[in-house]
C-alpha cells in the first residue's frame, strides 16, 4: 500500500509530470502552423526515441523482464501512438484551451484503470465525484461545440482513453523498474514500427520558421520523454488513482499558457465548469483508496 513516506514525493514527481505535459497541446498547436500533422505526430516520437536510446546505451538499466514487456508494450500503445496522433488530429480543429479542458477527463480516465489495471480500490465516495466531473466534463464540450460534438473533440476523446491506459500501465512497470528507464523503454520497443512510417512521413524540414520548431523540439524531447521520468515514477509512488488526480491541474496551467501564447479568453464557461470539475475531483482524491503492496 502507499505509505505516507511514499505519498508526498509521489505527488510532487506528478506534478512535475503535469506542469510538463500543461505544454503539449498549445506547443501542437503551433508546430502544426508551418508543419503538417502527420509530422508532428510521427517525427516527435521518432526524436524521443533516438534520445531515449542513447540514455538507455548511456546508462545501462535493468533491462524488463517476463511481463513487465508486456506493460511496456502496453504503455507505448497509449502514450508513443495513441495519444501523439490523435492529440495532433484533434488540434487542427480545436483551441488549445478547449481542448484543455476536455484533456480535463483525463485524471477520471486514468483513475479508472488504476481500479481496471492496477488493482486499486477507490471508496463509493471517490466514483461518485470521479462520476460527476466526467459528466461536468462532457456537458462543457457539448455546450461548447458549434453544431455538435466536431471531429477534434472525438480525437481528443480518444487521446485520452489511449492515454489513460498508457498511463496506468506504465505506471505499474515502475513499481519495479525506475521511471525513466520505463519511459524510454516504451520508445524504444516502438521503433520497429515507427522507422517504417519514418520513410512515408518527410521529417520537419530545417528551415522551419523558428516557433514552429522550438514547439517541435518541446514536443519531443519534452512532452514525450522527459516529462515521463517524473510522471511514471510519482504514480508508482503515490498510486495511480490518486496520483492521476494531480492533472486537473493541466487544465489551468494549459488555459494559462494558450492565453499567453495565442491571446485565448478564459471565458465565463470554462471558469465555472472548471470550478466544479476541480470541487468533484478534489473530493475524490480525499475519498479513501486501496493500494496493492509493491
Amino acid at each position: 500500500m502507499t505509505t505516507r513516506r511514499d505519498l508526498i514525493p509521489g505527488l510532487g514527481l506528478t506534478f512535475l509530470g503535469v506542469l510538463a505535459f500543461s505544454l503539449t497541446l498549445p506547443m501542437t498547436r503551433l508546430a502544426i502552423t508551418a508543419l503538417e500533422p502527420a509530422q508532428v505526430a510521427l517525427w516527435r516520437v521518432l526524436v524521443a526515441a533516438a534520445l531515449a536510446t542513447t540514455i538507455l546505451v548511456a546508462f545501462r538499466p535493468s533491462r524488463p523482464q517476463g511481463g513487465q514487456w508486456a506493460y511496456i508494450a502496453a504503455c507505448a500503445m497509449g502514450t508513443v501512438f495513441g495519444f501523439p496522433f490523435f492529440t495532433t488530429l484533434g488540434m487542427q480543429s480545436v483551441s488549445a484551451s478547449h481542448g484543455a479542458v476536455v484533456v480535463g477527463l483525463l485524471p477520471l480516465a486514468t483513475a479508472v484503470c488504476g481500479v481496471v489495471i492496477g488493482n486499486e480500490r477507490p471508496s463509493l465516495v471517490f466514483w461518485a465525484a470521479a462520476v460527476a466531473g466526467t459528466v461536468l466534463t462532457l456537458v462543457f464540450v457539448l455546450r461548447q461545440a458549434e453544431e455538435g460534438l466536431a471531429f477534434g473533440h472525438v480525437w481528443l476523446l480518444l487521446a485520452i482513453i489511449a492515454a489513460a491506459i498508457g498511463y496506468a500501465y506504465g505506471g505499474l512497470a515502475a513499481r519495479t523498474l525506475k521511471g525513466w528507464s520505463v519511459a524510454c523503454w516504451a520508445l524504444v520497443v516502438s521503433l520497429p514500427i515507427l522507422i517504417p512510417l519514418g520513410f512515408l512521413v518527410p521529417s520537419p524540414p530545417l528551415g522551419t520558421p523558428i516557433p514552429a520548431l522550438a514547439a517541435f523540439a518541446y514536443l519531443a524531447v519534452i512532452s514525450q520523454l522527459v516529462g515521463f521520468f517524473a510522471f511514471y515514477r510519482g504514480l508508482a509512488l503515490a498510486g495511480i488513482a490518486r496520483a492521476s488526480q494531480v492533472q486537473l491541474l493541466q487544465l489551468f496551467l494549459t488555459i494559462g499558457f494558450a492565453t499567453t501564447l495565442f491571446g485565448e479568453t478564459w471565458d465565463g464557461e470554462v471558469i465555472t465548469f472548471g470550478a466544479f470539475v476541480i470541487i468533484a475531483v478534489a473530493v475524490g482524491t480525499r475519498a479513501r483508496i486501496k493500494t496493492p503492496a509493491h
